[in-house]
Formats: structure tokens, C-alpha cells, sequence
């Protein structure tokens, strides 16, 4: 872990805690519920960001698909994790990234930042300091859901401890609360767009970096087909959502052009 993803997850979660801790403290309904002795719904809260901050944690912090050299992979296997490494068909040639040398399958990309090629490369994510790939994507996808509950609950409960009136002690007394509401509200826009846009990506079987750069990638530009690893909805999500194994993307692609148009 680099100094750069170290103070990323350090301020990922110290925002998380100051916010909720405020929440919890200042006069909103959590904080009444809290005195009244009805503390079903804080702990549910609380257990929701420290959910939420576990899966940032675990996406942030895990594999994400990188490409590994040939010699240091089993045949078949991969020896860190033992996940199954889709074997292709000995006629189909794979390009060696110029980057890091190692034979990139179809849908893989070098990442600049990570120094390494990452299977089925959907985007390099800032506040992950993580490339997000075929790997943790899924638990991506599932940390956005969670993390948008947690911030559509939260902006709920800063708002219900604010009182508006017209002067410098209103101010004084819920300039935190007015700050945890902005900062949520901004969150939240981010977070659902990105969780809508990734889901529909996901529906169609498409990365960001192929629906963004369609045009510069080569096996799109040459296939029949507008996307050739488009297999419909239901085949997509479930391929995505309960698949266990990396896919060999170059046997979807190869049989879907070379079926009659």
C-alpha cells in the first residue's frame, strides 16, 4: 500500500466516523431515540457504516484481476487464491502488454497507476486507490448499494436535527449538522449515479472503459457485432452477480462472430 491509498482510506475513515458519531450526538431523531431508550434503530445505524466502511475496505484492499505471469501461475490455477483461470483455446494468440510483458487476455487493460494489467478492467477508482476489475467488481457494486442506504439514512437524520432561524447562534449550533447535510447530499448524488450507471453497464455486459473508449479498442472496432459479449440481461447479471470463475472472454467472442448475421 502506497502513502497516497494510506491517507485516502485514513480520510475515507475518519469522514465516516465523525459524521455518524455526529449524527448520533447532536438533536436528531437518532440522538432522541438514544435517550428514550430505543436504541434498535442507532445500533442498526451504526452497524450499517461499519458495514459500509469493511466493504470499502475489502474492495480497496483486494485483488481486483491482475494478469500474472505466465510462470507464476499453475496451469489452470491461480496458487494465491485458487480461483480457476479460464483456459483458451490454443489457436487464439493473446497480446503481450507493453507495459509489464505478461499475456493479456481480451478485455484486460494496463493500468498506469496499479503497474499491472487487470482482467476485465472497468476503471482506476480514486477513492478506492484500487483498480476496480472482474475480481471486485461484484463486492463494488455491493459496497455503492450499501453505502447509498447508509448516506440516504443519514441525510434523513441530519435533516431531522435542524430548526431554521435567522441569526449567528443558529448558525453556531448547527453549522455541523447543516455541513453533514451537504456533504451527504453531494455523496449521495455521486454515489447513486455511479450505481445506476454501473448497473446498467453491468445489464448490457460492458465496462466504463469499453462504453467510454469503444471507438480506440480494437476487438470492438472489428467485431460484427456493437457489443459481442452482450449474452441479454438475465445471462449478464447472473454471469456477473454468481459466476465463481474468470471467464474466457475470447470463446464468448469469437462464437458470437462467427455466428451468421
Amino acid at each position: 500500500m502506497g502513502p497516497g491509498g494510506l491517507w485516502v482510506r485514513a480520510a475515507h475513515t475518519a469522514l465516516s466516523a465523525a459524521v455518524a458519531l455526529g449524527l448520533l450526538l447532536h438533536r436528531t431523531d437518532l440522538h432522541k431515540q438514544e435517550e428514550r431508550g430505543e436504541l434498535l434503530q442507532p445500533l442498526i445505524f451504526v452497524l450499517l457504516v461499519l458495514c459500509s466502511v469493511l466493504l470499502y475496505f475489502k474492495v480497496s484492499l483486494m485483488d481486483p484481476g491482475f494478469v500474472k505471469p505466465e510462470e507464476e501461475v499453475k496451469e489452470g490455477e491461480d496458487k494465491g487464491q485458487g480461483v480457476v483461470i479460464p483456459q483458451i483455446p490454443g489457436d487464439i494468440k493473446l497480446r503481450r502488454c507493453g507495459y509489464c510483458l505478461v499475456k493479456q487476455p481480451m478485455r484486460a487493460r494496463h493500468c498506469q497507476l496499479c503497474q499491472h494489467c487487470v482482467r476485465r478492467y472497468d476503471h482506476h477508482c480514486p477513492w478506492l486507490e484500487n483498480c476496480v476489475g472482474e475480481r471486485n467488481h461484484p463486492l463494488f457494486i455491493v459496497y455503492l448499494s450499501v453505502q447509498l442506504v447508509v448516506l440516504l439514512w443519514g441525510g434523513h437524520v441530519a435533516w431531522s436535527g435542524l430548526y431554521f432561524e435567522q441569526s449567528w447562534e443558529w448558525l453556531q449550533h448547527n453549522i455541523f449538522l447543516l455541513v453533514c447535510f451537504l456533504l451527504i447530499f453531494i455523496f449521495t448524488i455521486m454515489v447513486l449515479l455511479l450505481l445506476v450507471s454501473h448497473l446498467y453497464l453491468i445489464s448490457c455486459n460492458t465496462t466504463t472503459w469499453e462504453f467510454m473508449s469503444h471507438h480506440r479498442i480494437s476487438y470492438l472496432r472489428h467485431s460484427e457485432l456493437e457489443n459481442p459479449f452482450d449474452q441479454g440481461i438475465i445471462h449478464n447479471l447472473w454471469r456477473f452477480f454468481c459466476s465463481r470463475h474468470l471467464t474466457a472472454w475470447e470463446k464468448i467472442y469469437f462464437h458470437k462472430n462467427s455466428e451468421p448475421v
